[in-house]
């Protein structure tokens, strides 16, 4: 894998650092604070999770891969069952064990070396799964841009004026990284907000009394984990979904990169890294937090990709959690805003699994590979599901293990 040179901290200011992170907490905050309106939890504490638990990511890591840890999507149906079965801290509790199964899965990989994932995750098979990561969320920015909440179950703004906010921060996105110079360009997704979120000030959109309202400093309010077993085992299977995902966002930010962050530092610091943050997150009563797959996309949009723009974005968040007006200015920001975003940061992670396959050559006309690819993007873009007896799969991990088996099963075509 061609290596590219990473700007060192000392190349790049300060300032250029902390506005550069500001950006990261800007992308990830929606869908980071989406996890625990939909479930009931505290976004403060989603916020001081996701910050401290990137902390931990990079201590494991030694601060050398860009990546920023958030609210997992995969926990949204377990915790609101998890709620009304067991309760609040029982729930904290189950989510604070899901870090079992990534120290678990680091010990396996550092025991087996990162080959194990070379092996049975070859480009023919981590291509399409990381194509999935960034499809499988293509209707939520869609919804989005046209106004909808991302599930599209309610009409949030209307259908035109959406269309229009969304085509200026999509539009002013996309001239700024193409375009721009300077400093200029390594913030394109900054621009495009401030432009959508003046477009959409303009049309009416923005409500102001929330941020009036706010008071300036908001202590979060911390929940103690209890431990059910029932609980816990109930969630543990829930896992191997932001795993497998965790595996795809490494390989794809290594891609985007020119670094194999499989072998350094290693996928087994990574994933304990990971775990060490959903540890956190839990005992804390956030949700569990996992690897953003709109960062590796605004990573790729940006081509900055100095961790300690990463370790700015935490230490925002951490204070952010603290600070009752920000929060309120951050919610404030209309649905149109971030959809015309995501559509480009998604469709950014999609390019990066292709692009995976294309750097590998992996031979199309062949049989067996047409099959692993065709198969997960139909399971992944689908929305095929496996239920059994309780136990749903779907999403990502239904994908990583169909094209594992996929791999393991069809033989390689005989050379005559």
């Amino acid at each position: 894998m061609r290596e590219i040179p990473i700007r060192s901290a000392a190349a790049e200011p300060l300032w250029r650092q902390a506005i550069s992170g500001g950006q990261i907490l800007f992308v990830a905050f929606g869908a980071l604070v989406l996890v625990p309106l939909l479930t009931g939890l505290n976004p403060s504490m989603a916020l001081l999770g996701a910050g401290v638990g990137t902390l931990l990511f990079q201590l494991v890591t030694r601060r050398q891969v860009p990546i920023f840890l958030g609210s997992s999507f995969a926990f949204i149906a377990p915790i609101i069952f998890s709620m009304q079965t067991w309760g609040l801290s029982a729930t904290m509790g189950a989510l604070a064990c899901v870090s079992l199964m990534y120290f678990l899965f680091a010990g396996l990989v550092w025991r087996h070396g990162a080959e194990i994932v070379h092996r049975f995750m070859p480009p023919v098979v981590i291509g399409p799964i990381i194509m999935v990561i960034g499809l499988s969320l293509a209707s939520v920015a869609v919804n989005m841009a046209m106004g909808r909440a991302g599930d599209g179950s309610a009409q949030l703004v209307p259908y035109g004026t959406a269309m229009i906010v969304a085509a200026i921060s999509f539009g002013t996105t996309a001239a700024v990284a193409v375009f721009a110079h300077g400093f200029l360009r390594l913030v394109p997704i900054l621009a495009g907000v401030m432009a959508g979120y003046f477009a959409a000030l303009a049309f009416g959109l923005v409500d102001l009394s929330a941020v009036a309202a706010a008071p300036w400093f908001a202590m979060p309010q911390f929940v103690a984990p209890s431990f059910e077993l029932a609980a816990i085992l109930f969630m543990l299977p829930v896992a191997l979904a932001p795993a497998i995902e965790h595996v795809g966002d490494v390989v794809a930010i290594g891609r985007v990169t020119g670094r194999d962050y499989t072998e350094e530092p290693g996928l087994h610091r990574t994933l304990a890294g990971d775990g060490l943050g959903v540890l956190f997150s839990g005992s804390i009563g956030g949700p569990p937090i996992t690897t953003y797959s709109e960062v590796t996309g605004a990573v790729t949009l940006t081509r900055n990709f100095n961790p300690a723009i990463m370790t700015w974005a935490a230490v925002l968040a951490i204070a952010m959690a603290f600070f009752g007006k920000f929060n309120a200015f951050l919610a404030s920001i209309p649905v149109p805003v971030m959809g015309g975003i995501m559509m480009l940061l998604f469709g950014s992670v999609a390019s990066v699994g292709l692009k995976t396959l294309m750097s590998a050559h992996v031979d199309m006309d062949e049989p067996r590979n047409l099959i692993i690819v065709s198969s997960v993007l139909v399971f992944g873009v689908g929305g095929l599901a496996l239920n059994l007896d309780g136990f749903s799969l779907a999403g990502v991990s239904l994908c990583g293990i169909a094209a594992v088996l996929l791999h393991v099963v069809l033989p390689a075509r005989r050379r005559a």
